[in-house]
């Protein structure tokens, strides 16, 4: 689209009418129709097709200033009105949902190669005969046979995952625009799972990628991105404008003065109604980084190009970038702001955040078209991305020969050439930790502080640590050695422990509040995840040593199906599905998926990983060079940046 038609998006905010189909009479509560889940028995579910002509109505009244802050007035809802008519024999009407968007394509690549506004029926019948053909292969007792046999049971697995995650999918519109958090059928209090989370549907956006099937990604980051321009507000007080929200739920609500039409509307939570009340730090990188994988998957760069996707990209990094009280280049947050989102005593500098942080940076470098406007953000991009690689790098990494320097540290230091720059008492050292280091290894604490150093193993954050190039080659090996070399304690009967160790007795007590949910070897307090196996799979294919996965995926292929895809698992060695844990769990399902696939075609990794930059080596070699005593002087005035 042109240049001025896409200015209108973001200055004026109004949007061209569309004609967009809903095949769906109430699509979002369509996706609890649960079926059953008995494998390789699949139910014909006879539906009545409707269409909806619609009328897209975007945000409006945004005003920006160049002064570098936006300001929308927040309508009501983000909402798509539906005015409900019949088809006869289920067809669409023409137009079918190819101009939601204003710039989209007159043809979109559909889900499974099926229109969007089709019916997934014709996709489950014809994989309920594909697994009918699996299941009359007659056995036989030699090792071929034992083999074939072996190979059609994994393929079945991943054959239930695919359904599942299909069935998972939100439609708003007639279009697919994201996956709910779980389909439980055995839960009867949905809670927020029923919503769709941006963190959560990263994996199966991936999965979607990987397959080929585009427009459901594109239409989730497009919707997101409207989202972010809302007015927050909680308690008189709102957070920055690039805050992306933590999930959204379409409702479908009766329109306004016509009682026999009804409207589709997106309703998002930036943490307004979260438990603990806690802003999403993640959502916002794990946004970017979909963004870029997006592009580097399907070719299809001009979503990337688009003026308001440029904005958001910018908007969020205004709000990570801003200056502050800080004197560390990693992000100060609150506790609970990422995938651990209860309170576990990650407040400050999380290790999780810094390597989204990173990775979301590199990938923002990366897509921002250069214009005059963006100069000086890049520069403070790059400025930072040098800070921050070196001080996770040198301060955050141990392994046996730092704890041993940590343990001779002498403190209470004042000086500019201090060897112990944060305070750090040698008695911080965890007696589990002495024992528990391997010899060969190393990883990332989980948290650095004034006189405090987080010793928990977080898996997550160390795991795109590895796949950003936030670690050197050498750290990033050292990780992977460690989780061979601690397999019982980091994988054992189910990957992947979201950290290690637990949390126990007083000192569970203090941090988490005694909170039931997060007792000791469950939820986030060392609890089994999953869906951390797409993360370690591709810092697995990343460093060349895919065999780790490989190992991984096979213990998980075990139970994972047979467990209903369970959230989490609980016991120290991941033996129990967790107490609360709720059962088909999409990204439980997706991470499985996403791991096979990139097993399967390697290369396809790469959408996700980054390489380490020649520029940061160099800047990183000056700065351990350099002399920590630097000459004081006042600090030269920074140029603005205009967002």
């Amino acid at each position: 689209m042109g240049a001025s038609e896409a200015a209108l998006q973001i200055f004026s905010g109004v949007i061209p009418r569309a004609v967009c189909s809903n095949p769906h009479s109430n699509n979002f509560v369509s996706t609890f129709s649960f079926k059953s889940q008995v494998k390789f028995v699949k139910k014909r579910i006879l539906r009545n097709r409707h269409s909806s002509k619609c009328s897209s109505r975007l945000l409006r009244g945004i005003e920006t200033s160049f002064g570098g802050k936006t300001r929308c007035n927040r309508p009501l809802l983000y909402s798509c009105r539906c005015q409900q008519e019949k088809c006869a024999g289920g067809t669409t009407p023409e137009g079918g949902n190819g101009s939601w968007f204003v710039d989209s394509a007159e043809t979109l690549h559909p889900i499974n190669s099926i229109p969007n506004g089709s019916s997934a029926l014709e996709f489950q019948d014809a994989q309920f005969a594909k697994q009918e053909t699996k299941s009359s292969i007659s056995s036989g007792t030699n090792g071929a046979v034992g083999d074939s046999f072996h190979k059609i049971s994994i393929e079945s697995i991943e054959d239930e995952a695919w359904d599942l995650l299909r069935e998972s999918i939100v439609y708003y519109c007639g279009s697919p625009i994201g996956t709910i958090a779980a389909r439980d059928p055995t839960s009867s209090n949905l809670l927020n799972y029923d919503q769709v989370f941006i963190r959560d549907f990263i994996p199966s956006g991936i999965a979607f990628l990987l397959k080929g099937e585009y427009d459901i990604v594109r239409n989730f980051i497009l919707h997101t991105l409207q989202l972010q321009s809302w007015e927050k507000t909680m308690d008189c007080h709102s957070p920055g404008q690039g805050l992306m929200p933590a999930s959204f739920k379409v409702r479908t609500v009766p329109l306004e003065g016509d009682d026999s039409a009804t409207e589709e509307v997106l309703d998002p939570d930036f943490g307004e109604a979260a438990i603990g009340r806690v802003a999403p730090v993640d959502s916002g990188l794990w946004w970017i980084i979909l963004l870029r994988a997006y592009g580097k998957c399907s070719g299809d760069s001009s979503v990337q190009e688009r003026i308001d996707v440029q904005t958001g990209i910018k908007m969020i990094l205004k709000l990570c970038l801003a200056d502050g009280f800080d004197m560390f280049p990693t992000l100060l947050v609150t506790d609970g702001p990422c995938m651990i989102d209860r309170r576990m005593g990650i407040h400050g500098h999380p290790l999780e955040i810094q390597a989204l942080f990173y990775s979301a940076l590199l990938c923002a470098r990366e897509m921002l078209t250069p214009e005059d406007g963006s100069a000086d953000l890049i520069r403070a991009l790059n400025n930072r991305l040098v800070a921050l690689s070196f001080h996770i790098r040198e301060y955050y990494w141990v392994d046996l020969r730092k704890l041993n320097e940590i343990y001779r540290y002498k403190t209470e230091e004042y000086s500019y050439d201090a060897v112990n720059k944060f305070n750090i008492y040698p008695d911080q050292i965890p007696s589990w930790l002495v024992e528990w280091m391997p010899d060969k290894g190393g990883y990332l604490i989980g948290n650095l502080q004034p006189a405090h150093m987080d010793f928990r193993f977080f898996s997550l954050g160390n795991l795109w640590s590895v796949v950003s190039s936030l670690t050197t080659t050498s750290q990033s090996h050292a990780i992977l050695d460690l989780i061979e070399s601690k397999w019982e304690d980091l994988v054992a009967d189910m990957p992947f422990k979201i950290c290690y160790p637990a949390l126990e007795g007083q000192e569970w007590q203090i941090i988490t509040g005694s909170d039931p949910k997060n007792t000791p070897w469950s939820y986030h307090n060392a609890g089994s995840w999953p869906t951390l196996l797409w993360q370690l799979t591709v810092a697995c294919i990343k460093m060349n040593r895919p065999e780790i996965a490989a190992r991984a995926i096979e213990i998980a292929e075990r139970r994972l199906a047979k467990d209903k895809w369970p959230e989490y698992y609980d016991t120290r060695k991941g033996r129990f599905i967790g107490k609360q844990a709720r059962l088909y769990q999409t990204w439980s399902i997706a991470g499985y998926l996403v791991s096979k696939l990139l097993l399967a075609e390697p290369s396809k990794a790469k959408m996700l990983t980054t390489e380490e930059d020649s520029d940061l080596v160099n800047a990183f070699s000056c700065m351990i060079s350099a002399s920590p005593k630097r000459k004081r002087g006042q600090k030269s005035s920074n140029p603005t940046y205009i967002v």
